[in-house]
């Protein structure tokens, strides 16, 4: 086979090589390839020169134009720290009614709570706040020891049975366990406890044990939960009337609860956040509530 030769079922020129009785033809690589190529090269070539690129040990090529990211990226960092000044200041200037009137300040407001939140909150209240077993539903609105910005504001900062010499402290006694009341007592607390936030269906709803259990609640519960069993915020006592259980409401959880008593932890904030950052949790939490405000 020649060089030259033109293949007779394609028509194209040939290489003059043959494998087997297969003919190579010849198909040059496009110029187009050639053209994209050099482009590529030539792009390289200028980047080198003009910007940051070669390590040369312990530091590297700075490039005709002297573009240096860490100094971009330092900049960049300083222009936001100064902006970020400018609204906490503000934030630490105002009490939290004007802050929750002002909407430009509320947005700001809800954007950094809501990553403080996750940073910090998350992990026990649920990245929507709804809470779970053991940990309370920030969107409901019902607060173990007030529900007033300011009140947010020190709990934040001193936690819930944690170790800031000036936390919250809350517990509820085990009664059963610790033998306050007798295991008959004990069913008919939890059957009147029920009955309070509507629960009148189960083993547990019988009318003369929900009686029985009102009487024991007067003799053991008022003291926290109050004659009308509506909690009390000065010791953390829930408020019982309602549809809201951080332990679950279920007959088996709540026997749980007054038998073996409760004592939950939330850890203090103060050397972690800032108090500019606790303010903002503080509004950021209330804003979360479901429904009217």
């Amino acid at each position: 086979m020649e060089i030259g030769e033109r293949d007779p079922v394609t028509g194209q020129v040939t290489t003059g090589h043959e494998w087997n009785g297969i003919k190579e033809l010849y198909t040059p690589v496009p110029r187009i390839v050639f053209f994209f190529l050099a482009t590529t090269i030539l792009f390289a070539v200028c980047y080198w020169v003009l910007m940051p690129a070669w390590p040369l040990g312990r530091t590297y090529t700075k490039g005709l134009l002297g573009i240096d990211q860490k100094a971009s990226v330092d900049r960049l960092v300083k222009d936001a720290t100064v902006e970020r000044s400018t609204w906490t200041r503000q934030i630490d200037q105002m009490d939290f009614a004007a802050i929750q009137a002002d909407p430009s300040m509320m947005k700001i407001v809800e954007e950094t709570g809501h990553t403080l939140f996750g940073d910090n909150c998350a992990a026990c209240h649920g990245t929507k706040a709804t809470g779970g077993p053991g940990f309370p539903n920030l969107t409901a609105g019902v607060w173990l020891w007030g529900g007033d910005p300011r009140t947010i504001f020190e709990t934040l900062r001193v936690g819930i049975n944690s170790t800031h010499p000036d936390t919250r402290t809350s517990q509820m006694l085990a009664f059963g366990r610790d033998g306050v009341i007798e295991s008959k007592q004990l069913a008919d607390v939890v059957a009147y406890v029920r009955s309070l936030g509507g629960t009148t269906d189960g083993p547990d709803a019988d009318p003369q044990s929900i009686a029985a259990g009102q009487d024991v609640f007067k003799q053991n519960c008022v003291a926290c939960h109050g004659d009308d069993a509506k909690g009390k915020s000065d010791v953390g006592a829930p408020d019982l009337t309602d549809s809201n259980w951080i332990y679950g409401g279920d007959l088996q959880s709540v026997t749980t609860t007054v038998y073996g008593g409760r004592q939950g932890t939330m850890p203090h904030w103060e050397q972690r956040l800032s108090a500019t950052q606790r303010k903002i949790l503080a509004l950021y939490v209330l804003s979360l509530r479901e429904g009217p405000q």
